[in-house]
Formats: C-alpha cells, structure tokens, sequence
C-alpha cells in the first residue's frame, strides 16, 4: 500500500481511470460483437450501420490512448472488409 500523499493520490487516480477504460473497452467490444454478428448473418444494413457506431468508438477509443491506433485502424479495416465480402456475395 502507498504511504506518502502523492502515491495514495496517484493510486486513487489509477484506480478511477482503470475503471473508465474498462467501461470503454467494454462497450468497444460489445460493438464489435455486433458487427461481426450481423456480417455472420449476413445483414448488410444492419451490419453497416453498427460499423458506422462501431468506427467513432474505435477512433474514440484511439484517441484516449486506450486502444492502440494502429489497432483501431486494422480492426476497422478488417471489419470493412468483411462487409464487402457479404456485399459482392448478395
């Protein structure tokens, strides 16, 4: 456990931001899931459309230094993909 101050400061601030991250990593991944399902079903409406969501959250995400930019970029990437792929099939 800290003893001085700042470290019991700097543990309260570590504990609240792991939070904050959490709850964005998880809902990132929620609609992530989404997408991939839709792309599964082979729904290109739906599946465009939770992209759309799901591409401000990556690029959100990014931004806040929770996720990785080139990460974000190749999961959308891949994503995109994936949904031309049900597109020329249709």
């Amino acid at each position: 456990m800290p003893s001085s101050p700042s470290a019991k400061k700097r543990l309260r601030q570590s504990i609240d931001r792991r939070a904050r991250n959490r709850v964005v990593r998880s809902t990132l991944r929620t609609q992530i899931k989404k997408v991939r399902t839709a792309i599964a079903a082979g729904d290109v409406a739906t599946s465009e459309t939770e992209f759309r969501t799901a591409v401000v959250k990556l690029d959100k995400a990014a931004a806040k230094n929770i996720l990785h930019a080139n990460s974000a970029a190749r999961l959308k990437s891949r994503l995109s993909k994936a949904i031309k792929g049900i597109k020329a099939n249709v």
